[in-house]
């Protein structure tokens, strides 16, 4: 696939889960979709950067999550950009609840 390709089944499946509204089905569509290794990566990032959000430090979360320094710094750089998509992720998970 060449990288237009690529855009438009992101977008089309980003869509869709936007739509989806139903937390549960998104849950059992992942795994379907990803590999048990990928569902674990998947996982790790999103778990460093809400660390990362929080304030720990990067070397405690290379320790506590087994990642890299290098991971971790670019979730951090993403996640201090201006409009960080990181950060409006973030912020939905107290509407969430």
């Amino acid at each position: 696939m060449d990288s237009n390709e690529v855009k438009a089944y992101i977008r089309e499946m980003s869509e869709t889960l936007a739509k989806a509204d139903n937390p549960d089905l998104i849950e059992r569509f992942l795994p379907c979709l990803l590999t048990e290794n990928e569902l674990q990566e998947v996982a790790s990032r999103w778990a460093l950067v809400k660390l990362i959000d929080q304030g720990v430090s990067q070397r405690k979360i290379a320790t506590d999550l087994g990642l890299s320094l290098c991971k971790i710094t670019r979730g951090s750089r993403e996640l201090k950009k201006d409009d960080s998509p990181f950060k409006s992720m973030i912020d939905l998970i107290g509407t969430c609840t």
